[in-house]
């Protein structure tokens, strides 16, 4: 009761703490957050700019860009924290322009985390949330967030499967009565398909170029399978054996041969899982197919790739960018039913690991 009455005077929120991306969900509101994981410091300490506002798309601006006494960082890589501090004010900034300043009791929070991360990642997630200003924090496996905010029927008496492409992270999972029946998560995503075409534009071109613009390629001009009308665009860069400043032409036939690898990666994953899981919930997949969802879904072809591979339906999700954050939005509205499925602060954390 006192938790409830709590509420009435701050914002309850899931978070879908991503290495590319934070999204914000209120209860009742949607979307209401999403900007870059991305923090400016002044380098060799953990000062956030701008009076602690250098976060997000303001920080993002920076990456590849700063000048010596300027970091800009992304405090999470492959879905997990690299960086508890900076994470912690990442969270502390996101927390306060949703939660707004004047509140006087912070929000509860339920936030999405990888299936595959250890204890001890989970602690670090568990710590920053409640460091930055939450009141409670709730944990939950991203691709049943994932599932959920697609509509698929997790809680039917039949399989559904989920491929959440995220930027660090590939979250794979068969779920049936609202659990993971399997799950599988592939430290290979987003940011891998920006290194591929970086390693391959280097190698190919000898042109070196930022992660913002191997992004921007693979969004212009990425893909995984043949295209009925290939793309081109130029690119800048700086040549790796003059020095100087060029630019080039690149065709999407050359991008999707970059591309070919950590797509390969994702694909046997996905085979694998299918191959462990039990004969009823495979049949199950014949008729319900799988679902991709996550920023790697909107990959040209990646669903035709998938087809293929596994002889299943594969549809994207609406919205794949945004499963996840709506996934922990209707979690907030369930909290109450819901919360004893969830993992939670560290004492019942602790509890729940010496089991």
């Amino acid at each position: 009761m006192l938790d409830k009455l709590l509420g009435l005077f701050s914002v309850d929120m899931g978070i879908d703490l991503g290495t590319c991306n934070t999204l914000v969900c209120v209860r009742g509101q949607g979307i209401v957050l999403n900007e870059p994981s991305v923090v400016a410091v002044r380098k060799g300490t953990n000062k956030v700019l701008n009076d602690g506002t250098a976060v997000g798309f303001a920080a993002k601006e920076m990456l590849g860009k700063t000048p010596g006494s300027i970091s800009a960082i992304r405090p999470l890589k492959n879905g997990v924290i690299s960086d508890f501090d900076i994470t912690e004010a990442m969270l502390s900034y996101f927390i306060r322009k949703v939660n707004g300043s004047r509140r006087i009791f912070g929000p509860r929070v339920v936030i999405a985390i990888p299936g595959g991360i250890t204890a001890v990642e989970k602690r670090a997630v568990l710590d920053s949330a409640e460091r930055a200003g939450a009141r409670r924090v709730y944990l939950v496996d991203e691709p049943m967030a994932a599932g959920i905010g697609a509509g698929l029927p997790i809680a039917d008496p039949t399989a559904s499967m989920i491929v959440d492409i995220g930027g660090g992270t590939t979250e794979i999972a068969i779920m049936s009565l609202a659990d993971i029946a399997h799950c599988r998560s592939e430290r290979v995503g987003g940011d891998a398909f920006d290194e591929s075409i970086m390693a391959y534009l280097r190698k190919e071109h000898s042109l070196a170029i930022g992660e913002q613009t191997a992004e921007r390629i693979k969004i212009e001009i990425g893909s995984a399978a043949p295209l009925e009308q290939e793309l081109h665009m130029e690119v800048r860069g700086r040549d790796v054996t003059g020095g100087l400043p060029r630019k080039t032409v690149i065709r999407s036939e050359q991008i999707r041969e970059a591309l070919s690898e950590p797509v390969r990666k994702i694909t046997n994953a996905v085979v694998e899982t299918l191959e462990n899981a039990e004969a009823e919930l495979a049949a199950d997949l014949v008729e319900n197919g799988i679902t991709i969802a996550g920023g790697g879904a909107l990959l040209r072809g990646i669903d035709r790739v998938l087809a293929q591979s596994t002889g299943l339906e594969t549809t994207i999700a609406d919205d794949p960018l945004t499963c996840v954050a709506r996934g922990t939005g209707i979690y907030l509205e369930n909290l109450e039913a819901w919360k004893s499925t969830l993992e939670s602060d560290a004492e019942e954390f602790s509890n729940q690991g010496a089991q």
